[in-house]
Parts: structure tokens; sequence; C-alpha cells
């Protein structure tokens, strides 16, 4: 699951700061915990195996042709999933985990426990198998599928299936647990590709045809259209991810994370990853330029850095402020403004060192008006590791200007 420790900026919203402080410290860490969110696959992950070699960059790997233009009588559904399907994987993956006895409830009667002495109250450790599945899609002739880190979380084995019935052993090269992406390696020659388009193009509105593997039946196809972008993590209920999601209500069901999200031409314009379980129509898909962006650092084995500042916040307005500070269970007063109120500074961290407290709100960031968390959260995600983040805070009825620097996240599952 998740690990609160190491995100700062949950961006959730406050829904009645006025009904109780422990409501909002509750939201914070029920977004973490639980929500009704479901990634599709089961994680596993293998150890990283030694770098092949690449040549070609992502975007440009591989044959395949742009989808010519349909006859009238012939769908664009069939014509795409005729182009990128060949291109589709199953991504099989298994692993052990050991999991401690517990006590035995019978030999818990004292009676019993005279006889047979303590050793015999609990049961001995055992060994479980547990198997995963996912999809993902081939993005280079030569071998690299892409698929979500989640699927192979942990992996002792990863095995790839094509569509013609062919079976390959995967490595994973590399995984990103923020981003949750992930690379995966077979040992081909020749294999189809996709052929990858621009998710900056995409526009609300456009089709969007879902292709995978959802529970366990191969080469499944589903239709709908992009409902929305740049649909933040911390608002879809996954806080501890670092992605502006495409949103579409094409059918997405667990099996199809790390599928392909196709665009009408048949270009992959995003990456299956999530659905919210109390919903239906409602799944997300990581944009294929945030791929593009780091897949060539995951197949060489790199870790990715990502910034961060180690609070818990929620975004703050004016008229949350007024219910907060009339309600008399609240532990402190806010000031009447917008920006973003702090829960928790997490410790060891760089708020820490910097001075950051509990109760601080944050209005500005390196001369930007903070309007909420999710914005600021999105400036930290733009800056460096070790940059060093000039921050206006608002605490007890003054103005404080901190200096934070950034430090590298870790431990992102």
């Amino acid at each position: 699951m998740l690990d609160l420790r190491t995100f700062e900026g949950d961006a959730m919203r406050f829904v009645d700061l006025s009904q109780v402080w422990r409501r909002l410290v509750a939201s914070a860490i029920a977004l973490l915990m639980s929500l009704a969110f479901v990634f599709d696959g089961i994680p596993e992950s293998a150890a990283l195996a030694e770098a092949w070699p690449r040549s070609q960059p992502l975007a440009a790997v591989g044959t395949a042709l742009p989808l010519e233009t349909a006859k009238s009588s012939e769908s664009f559904v069939a014509k795409a999933v005729e182009q990128v399907g060949p291109a589709v994987v199953r991504i099989d993956t298994e692993r052990t985990v050991t999991r401690q006895g517990g006590p035995d409830l019978f030999m818990e009667d004292p009676f019993f426990r005279q006889f047979f002495g303590d050793e015999f109250f609990y049961q001995s450790p055992r060994e479980e198998r547990l198997r995963g599945q996912g999809s993902g899609f081939i993005v280079d002739a030569g071998g690299v599928v892409l698929t979500n880190a989640h699927v192979v979380d942990k992996a002792d084995r990863v095995t790839v299936t094509l569509k013609d019935g062919r079976v390959f052993e995967g490595t994973v090269q590399g995984a990103d647990e923020v981003t949750d992406l992930a690379v995966v390696k077979i040992a081909g020659q020749s294999l189809p590709v996709v052929p990858l388009g621009d998710s900056d193009a995409v526009k609300v509105g456009d089709w969007a045809i879902a292709v995978g593997n959802p529970l366990g039946l191969d080469n499944t196809v589903t239709l709908g259209i992009v409902s929305t972008l740049k649909r933040s993590s911390a608002k879809v209920g996954i806080p501890g991810k670092r992605i502006d999601f495409i949103q579409t209500d094409a059918a997405i069901n667990p099996g199809n994370s790390g599928g392909p999200l196709l665009n009408g031409q048949g270009e992959v314009i995003g990456i299956n990853t999530a659905i919210r379980a109390d919903a239906m129509g409602i799944g997300f898909a990581i944009p294929i330029n945030k791929a593009k962006e780091i897949e060539q650092r995951l197949a060489r084995g790199e870790k990715i850095a990502h910034p961060y500042l180690g609070v818990q916040m929620t975004t703050l307005t004016p008229e949350l402020a007024r219910q907060n500070n009339t309600d008399p269970n609240s532990p402190f007063t806010v000031p009447e403004v917008e920006g973003a109120v702090v829960i928790r500074v997490l410790p060891k961290t760089p708020a820490e060192k910097a001075g950051v407290r509990r109760g601080d709100v944050i209005t500005e960031i390196d001369g930007v008006a903070v309007k909420d968390a999710e914005q600021l959260q999105k400036i930290v995600d733009d800056s460096k590791v070790g940059q060093m983040l000039k921050v206006k805070v608002q605490r007890n009825g003054q103005t404080q200007q901190l200096t934070v620097k950034t430090a590298t996240l870790e431990n992102a599952a």
C-alpha cells in the first residue's frame, strides 16, 4: 500500500473544516489507507537484471505505421485494434510471501497449554505463492514492454505472452512507483510494436479505446471517450502518486493495468492504470508522454528522483477557515486566506528541518501565490532535488518566510 511518510502534499479538499479537525486528519489518512480505488493488476517485482543495450528512443522504434483512413463500412475501432493488437501482451507474475503463523485459538485454553506447552501455541511460518496478472505493450521490436509498476511489483517471475501465443520470460529492467511505470525486457527480435501518439494533443470528447486482458480474458477491447484531462492523483484518490491522469469511460477492469489506451487513429495515448471501485465508467490512464520522459532511464535500471517537502496538507479557503475557527473542537485557528494548510509535518524531512509547523498555511512558494494544495504539489513536482524553495506561511496571525531545500522522495510504495 502507499506510505504516507513518503509523500507531501496529499492534496485533498476539505469537505467541512468546521465539523471537526478530526475529520481533516481522518480524511488525509483515509485516502492513503483505503479508498475505493482499484489497481488493475497484482503487484510483483523482480530484481533488476543487467542493463541491455538500446540505441533508439522510445517514440521512434519499430515498424508500426499510422492508421489508414478506414472505409466507410469498416469500424475505426476494428482497424485500430488490428494494428495494435499483436503488440499488446499479457503479463503473468509470481512471487513468494512468508506469512507468520498466528496463535491457535484451540491452544489458548489454559487446560491444553499445561499439557502441550507454549511451543504449540503458535503455528509455524508458511510460504505462499501468489500469482498476479496484468497487461502491457511492446514499444521496441527488440523486446521492450511498457506496463505499470504495480503489475510487476516484487515479482520473482514475470512471463509475457503475445497474442500469437508466443511466451517469453521477462526481466524487470526498472520501475518507478511514484509514476507507476515499469519497463520489462523480453528476448525477442522483430516483434510487433505499437505506434505512440501525443497525449498533449488529446482533447476531451476524443475516442478512447482500451485494450488488455481483464480478468484473464485476453485481447479484450472496450470503447469510450476521454472524459477529462489532467485529473490529479490526489483528486482521484491516490495521493501517493505524482500523475495527472487521462480519465475515460471506456470500461477498464482488473487485469487491464498496463495495457494501452488508444485514440481513434490507433495510437497509444495512455497506459490504463486504475478504476474507481465505487463507480462505473470511471477509469484512469497515465499519459503516454509521461512514459516517454522516463522510459529509457528505467530501461537502464536508473532510479527516478522525485523532489518532496515532507508535509501532509489540504486546501484552505476563507470560508473553510471561518468554519474551522468557529469549531470549539478545532486544535487551532487558521487565517481566513487561500492556500494549503499543513496537517502534519513528517519527521526527518526537508519541511521539518526548515521549521514548517502543523497548522501553517502556505500562501506562496517561490513568488507564486498558492491557491490550493494541488497547485503547491505541482510546483514541488516541477522543482529539482536539492533546490531551495522560498515558502511564505501564515502562522499565528503573522507572515513568515522559510527556505526549504527539497530532497529525494524515497520508498514510494
